[in-house]
């Protein structure tokens, strides 16, 4: 197979997305983890409580999708839901302390894999790249919850 030939600005950023996804999905996956549900954890991690809607809203899939990602999470013993007040319509989910354990240190992970990314740059040149792409960005729609 032939290598792409990114010839484009926009395809080299493309596979530099591509190059950190992959990283964080290889990440995930050593733990038995789809990249969603390691996301579902950390968010859990991060927003104690949070309701299935939230999750449902902040991954923007369907409340459907959400249940059945976070009843496998539960048969792992990785998050937990509990009604509230007796409602059973009114769930809370929390990561719980395996599922957390599990998760640790993504962020790091990530960290390094930005790092392998930047490597053939100076400080001086990433601090070029930053300010370009933030040039770039500011001109550039937020991406919404929606």
């Amino acid at each position: 197979m032939d290598e792409p030939k990114l010839t484009g600005t926009l395809d080299q950023i493309r596979w530099i997305g591509w190059a950190q996804r992959k990283a964080g999905e290889d990440w995930v996956r050593a733990r038995e983890l789809s990249f969603e549900q390691a996301f579902a954890i950390g968010y859990l991690a991060d927003h104690p409580g949070a309701k299935q809607r939230e999750l449902a809203e902040i991954t923007r899939t369907s409340a459907a999708s959400v249940s059945s990602l976070l009843q496998g999470l539960e048969r792992r013993g990785l998050v937990e839901r509990r009604t509230e007040g007796g409602d059973e319509r009114s769930k809370r989910v929390y990561a719980t302390p395996a599922g957390v354990e599990l998760t640790a240190g993504f962020a790091t992970a990530m960290a390094a894999a930005d790092e392998v990314i930047l490597a053939p740059l100076d400080e001086s040149e990433r601090a070029t790249l930053h300010a370009l792409l933030t040039k770039i960005t500011a001109k550039l729609p937020r991406p919404t919850r929606s």
